[in-house]
């Protein structure tokens, strides 16, 4: 398994002012295995804590933040003398304990030779319950699901993720169902690296599933864990409407799917524990495409999207002959899947805002806008290679963009205004970012 994120840690230890970093995530994103991977390649020695149920680190950090002092009782508790220089500290469900997280600050102010990185499943639900957190003295990278790249790679195609890293489209194309079949099955296995693991071993599309069932329960039973007890069943309605939501041809997200008459008051909570959790993103309508989106959010409107491809499917039921075979009752939710994809996609890409834009009128829509700062992309996702939609053609008359992408089967063609991109090569759309 090879994960992008690792050319960012090497970056980070590089830095001659580096600040302790934390890695945001779901959990079962692959966190843990990242951070002992890192240590294990980059480092003489890790030194590896996990914060869940550990009373002597409970104890530790419960004194006060004197750095050589909590130094000390962690050389006690491994048994052996840290080297700051050439050991990597690893600190695993930090959001367990609070002043653990907030001593943070005192390593990167007074021992800032001691390289440390973090990780907390529940990081995000941890930041809202009064923790000292310390701002600006740290850094953050944020971890999601295993790329249409990453996949390919766990399954021996690295060759395939090289020529499109290349850019040479026209050799590419020329093995496009080798692609395709890849993607199909990406829509099925998705990205947790747990799942992708036993697929690349197995191949076996049944366990494939009980993998994801497992990882469902687990989140069901975060829910139960961590969220205030009369949220929980709020909780629980909103993530089981997410298939409805998207299955929708409009996209937008409806309170009223949850349960007639359900407003947003209602669930505001959950949502927001959802989002804290990393287990679904929330993307907003802008009103006008222009620089900066932000200001031109509209904070009433907005999609929902899972953390996982694959754990949208295993959610939604889907069989694996019903997607693999593209029978024609699946047409709809496929296209629900696909921007299920393409929204992974370009979360994994650095620097990037994402929304998406309807017109006032509700005559046109636009799948995704995305902008690094300097430029801003509509882009027009389709399942198949049909393409007949006005959308993106009134997008571009009304707001001339310099360039407007469509992700679809259709192979890669870039025109005046308009670059066609194959749905397998959509982590290449910051190339066009310029």
């Amino acid at each position: 398994m090879y994960r992008f994120a690792t050319e960012q840690l090497l970056n980070w230890k590089q830095r001659s002012h580096r600040k302790p970093l934390i890695i945001r995530g779901a959990r079962q994103v692959g966190k843990t295995w990242l951070m002992k991977e890192f240590g294990k390649n980059a480092y003489h020695e890790t030194v590896y804590i996990n914060f869940d149920n550990n009373s002597r680190m409970q104890a530790l950090f419960a004194g006060d933040f004197d750095i050589k002092r909590i130094v000390t009782g962690l050389e006690l508790y491994v048994g052996h003398k840290i080297d700051a220089e050439s050991t990597l500290l690893i600190f695993d469900e930090i959001q367990e304990v609070p002043k653990a997280l907030t001593s943070l600050k005192y390593f990167n102010e007074n021992a800032s030779q001691y390289q440390i990185v973090c990780a907390g499943s529940m990081l995000g639900v941890a930041l809202h319950h009064g923790t000292s957190f310390p701002v600006g003295k740290v850094e953050f990278l944020d971890l999601y699901p295993m790329s249409f790249f990453e996949f390919m790679i766990a399954m021996e195609k690295k060759q395939y993720v090289e020529l499109l890293q290349t850019g040479d489209f026209d050799m590419a194309t020329a093995f496009k169902q080798e692609y395709i079949d890849l993607l199909k099955y990406y829509y099925y296995v998705g990205g947790m690296p747990e799942v992708v693991t036993s697929f690349s071993e197995k191949k076996d599309f049944n366990e494939v599933r009980e993998v994801q069932q497992r990882i469902l329960a687990a989140y069901e039973q975060d829910y139960s864990k961590h969220a205030p007890n009369e949220v929980v069943p709020r909780i629980r309605m909103l993530w089981n409407s997410i298939p409805a939501q998207l299955a929708k041809v409009n996209r937008k997200f409806i309170y009223g799917l949850i349960k007639e008459g359900a407003r947003a008051k209602e669930y505001e909570l959950a949502l927001q524990w959802l989002i804290d959790c990393g287990l679904v993103h929330k993307i907003h309508r802008v009103s006008v495409p222009i620089l900066p989106l932000k200001a031109y959010e509209d904070l009433k409107a907005f999609k929902l999207f899972m953390v996982d491809v694959g754990l949208l499917s295993c959610l939604s039921g889907l069989r694996q002959v019903t997607l693999l075979d593209g029978s024609e009752l699946f047409k709809e939710f496929k296209g629900a899947l696909t921007e299920q994809y393409v929204l992974q996609e370009l979360k994994t890409l650095k620097g990037v805002q994402i929304y998406y834009w309807t017109a006032e009128s509700g005559t046109a829509e636009i799948d995704f806008i995305i902008s690094n700062g300097s430029a801003v992309v509509p882009i027009e996702v389709k399942a198949e290679t049909n393409l007949q939609a006005k959308s993106l053609k009134t997008y571009y008359e009304k707001f001339n963009p310099p360039l407007s992408v469509r992700a679809s089967m259709v192979d890669y063609k870039k025109e005046d205004w308009l670059l066609n991109l194959p749905l397998w090569a959509v982590e290449r759309i910051t190339e066009n970012l310029t």
